[in-house]
């Protein structure tokens, strides 16, 4: 008597090569400011000790690399709060009108340095879905920022939300419909072959650009583990040269 045993650890393997990305690239992107700050201490230690205008220099930059990794740890800390409740479906019942409107009031004035208008699409007797304020509030003000950064200037983003009797994608308690929230930016649009890749953490199509506008590479990876918590679905579409659309599906509250 034979009795073979097989086990498919696909799922292992794949978690725990993840795992080691996510150290890597985290260790890389504290690591890359922190030398920047070591580099220009010696320096001003040392050589410029007595440059008044290499100071201001150095410490203009040093000042834009500390903002960076507070905004990265931040969004690490975020990620991880998210993480931990994943298995534990939020039970509050989330306004998203108000959501919206808190939402283009607090980035209106960032888009205006880009003479960029937030266009608010949302009828007011729209269901309340069922979620985390807070969460969605996070998840929302990331897509908008992206859509802020990487949007053309002198352009319009739409913010919209809308009742779905038959939602398409499997969210929870499907029959009673879904809230819909797009997000709708005119940029350059991306490439098909980035779009599955987007909400990883840390993948940039262009990382020269994405940390030059303030990106952390970590935006994207938040709305999908909150889309998750929440027994939603994340729709990406865009067309280059026109721009990008971000679709959350939540289910009603």
């Amino acid at each position: 008597l034979v009795m073979v045993a097989l086990y498919d650890i696909s799922e292992i393997e794949r978690t725990e090569k993840m795992r080691v990305d996510f150290i890597a690239n985290a260790s890389h992107e504290l690591k890359t400011p922190l030398s920047t700050f070591v580099g220009f201490i010696e320096t001003l230690q040392g050589p410029a000790r007595e440059d008044e205008q290499a100071r201001d220099t150095f410490l203009q930059i040093m000042k834009e690399q500390a903002d960076h990794m507070e905004r990265l740890v931040e969004d690490l800390m975020s990620l991880s709060r998210i993480e931990q409740r994943q298995h534990t479906m939020p039970g509050d019942a989330v306004n998203i009108p108000e959501l919206l409107e808190a939402t283009a009031s607090l980035l209106t004035p960032k888009a205006a340095d880009r003479n960029i208008k937030i266009k608010i699409k949302c009828t007011s007797d729209l269901p309340w879905a069922l979620g985390d304020q807070a969460e969605l509030s996070l998840a929302l003000n990331n897509l908008v920022s992206n859509a802020i950064r990487y949007g053309h200037a002198d352009s319009i983003i739409t913010l919209s939300a809308d009742f779905v009797q038959n939602p398409v994608d499997d969210i929870y308690n499907k029959k009673n419909g879904a809230i819909q929230i797009a997000v709708q930016d005119q940029g350059d649009g991306i490439a098909p072959e980035h779009i599955p890749r987007l909400t990883e953490r840390f993948y940039c199509v262009d990382q020269a650009r994405s940390r030059k506008v303030g990106g952390t590479g970590l935006g994207l990876a938040i709305v999908k583990h909150t889309v998750k918590r929440h027994r939603g679905a994340l729709d990406i579409k865009s067309v280059e040269g026109k721009g990008s659309t971000f679709t959350v599906y939540l289910p009603c509250a």
